[in-house]
């Protein structure tokens, strides 16, 4: 049951805006997750729903404008003290999507991976070279490479420095986002199962970002699913896959492409339309439908996600 499991991230009524007040936009709109120590989170939506967002304010990239964001019973955004902000850097890295745009091309690969070393406790240069070493040799890349440039790797191996980069400072907690889209096919199953390995071997805890379901369902052992700033469903992997209940979900799933082309070819594609939901005077609630399945919708709309779990 997820109740004994141990809560190791908690985000509360998170808010999220950009702007000065007169053109203030709310990117991220009132989201509550909790992420378990040791599983794949997973959040999921369409380009600009605010996933990336959420990531960047979980680790103090973006300033949240309302709620709370706990890590390991302590509150981690707003102003807090020097002291926490060191262990969050420690204990929370990020992998980010564009692994050429994230990584220094003036500095050498020694540098990027270890840039994290020299806020904390002082090292000689042969323990860092040796830290870095052991980084590279974890992530499948040779030591000697510490030497280069990143502009002389494939976009896998920029990825798999960029993970390095996180894993050298011993995280518990690692944002993923959008760490494949930038790659070749034939590389993503590569990294993907590397973070699987990784995370047996480390006992890590991921919160996965990406917009493609299909390697969500591989690597995720809970989806959120995000529209416009809202959470509109959450559930375990599979729960979600056989159960859809929000019809922006439904309207995911249905885009996915599948392997028999003569299924492919007769699926029929669902198109969500916002303007199907009435909140004027029913308003919309996070809900737990079922066991371990949160839905974002109002009293006639629960009723119908009800009869559609009966079915």
């Amino acid at each position: 049951m997820n109740e004994k499991r141990e809560i190791l991230l908690s985000v509360k009524n998170m808010d999220v805006c950009f702007g000065k007040r007169r053109n203030r936009f709310k990117a991220v709109n009132n989201v509550s997750f909790d992420i378990y120590k040791g599983e794949t989170f997973g959040l999921v939506g369409e380009s600009g729903s605010g996933k990336t967002t959420i990531g960047r304010a979980i680790i103090r990239i973006n300033p949240t404008t309302a709620g709370d964001v706990i890590f390991k019973g302590e509150k981690i955004n707003g102003k807090i003290s020097k002291e926490l902000d060191r262990k969050v850097t420690r204990q929370i890295q990020m992998i980010f999507q564009d692994p050429m745009a994230s990584l220094n091309e003036r500095a050498k690969v020694d540098y990027i991976v270890s840039e994290g070393l020299y806020s904390g406790a002082r090292l000689s240069d042969a323990e860092r070279k040796a830290k870095v070493e052991k980084a590279l040799m974890e992530v499948g890349l040779l030591p000697e490479f510490a030497s280069r440039f990143p502009h002389e790797f494939s976009g896998g191996q920029r990825q798999r420095i960029g993970v390095a980069r996180a894993l050298i400072m011993q995280p518990e907690f690692i944002i993923a986002d959008e760490p494949i889209s930038a790659l070749d096919v034939s590389i993503r199953a590569q990294v993907l199962n590397l973070l699987s390995e990784l995370q047996k071997e480390r006992g890590l805890t991921y919160l996965f970002i990406s917009h493609d379901l299909s390697v969500m369902r591989f690597i995720c052992d809970r989806i959120a699913v995000i529209h416009k700033g809202v959470l509109v469903e959450l559930a375990e992997t599979e729960k979600l896959f056989a159960h859809p209940l929000h019809p922006y979900t439904r309207a995911l799933l249905s885009a996915i492409p599948l392997p028999d082309p003569a299924r492919e070819k007769n699926k029929v594609l669902e198109v969500y339309d916002p303007t199907r939901h009435n909140y004027s005077i029913d308003k919309p609630e996070w809900v737990e439908v079922e066991e371990d399945h949160m839905v974002w919708a109002n009293g006639a709309e629960l009723a119908e996600y009800r009869e559609m779990l009966k079915k």
